[in-house]
């Protein structure tokens, strides 16, 4: 199983993203918005965004976010916390349920709704355990079921500035049949709201 998160804005103090789960024929649906810390060009303790990349996801069944979250909801539905592995200087990366920054420690965040990080810098996502609650039982049946889940972080919104008043280049995006096309990352997005 695939998981792409596209970084979309870099606030000061917050980065916003989308969740998409892709699939074997290249489509992609939609699961959820993400937040995390903001880039720093030397990591920030609690404070840092983890590199961009590609990650194994395996179980985490210690620590407190696991002692939480198995209260939380029960043996039944949380079978460990969802764990980036291998994530260059940074351990303990967690995909979980949280509203600002504040609220994490370089973990990815996940929510139905998103704002603006140019107008709130901590960054927002609503109904996260709303989303945390849908997304949690695909990766979790994939990883129980023995496939191997990896998520692909890409930094889309690389040479965009915040509240940017340069000139876009209009053919970056190209819509084609079923989605857009992105000459900048050369990859075509076609997607479908779960």
């Amino acid at each position: 199983m695939k998981l792409e998160l596209l970084r979309i804005n870099s606030g000061i103090d917050a980065t916003s993203g989308i969740l998409f789960q892709v699939h074997p024929e290249g489509d992609k649906t939609f699961l959820c918005y993400t937040l995390e810390d903001q880039a720093q060009k030397v990591k920030v303790m609690h404070e840092t965004r983890i590199p961009a990349g590609t990650y194994k996801i395996k179980f985490r069944e210690v620590g407190g976010f696991h002692s939480r979250y198995l209260s939380r909801y029960g043996a039944g539905f949380h079978k460990g916390m969802l764990e980036l592995q291998d994530v260059p200087n940074f351990q303990y990366i967690l995909i979980h349920s949280g509203n600002t920054d504040e609220q994490t420690s370089g973990c990815i965040l996940v929510g139905d709704t998103q704002n603006n990080n140019d107008l709130q810098t901590d960054g927002f996502i609503g109904s996260s355990r709303q989303a945390y609650e849908r997304i949690y039982p695909i990766i979790r049946d994939a990883l129980l079921g023995g496939a191997s889940v990896e998520i692909e972080i890409i930094d889309y919104e690389e040479g965009m500035t915040a509240s940017s008043k340069e000139e876009v280049d209009t053919n970056i995006h190209q819509p084609v049949m079923g989605g857009i096309y992105c000459s900048q990352c050369n990859k075509k997005f076609k997607t479908q709201i779960i």
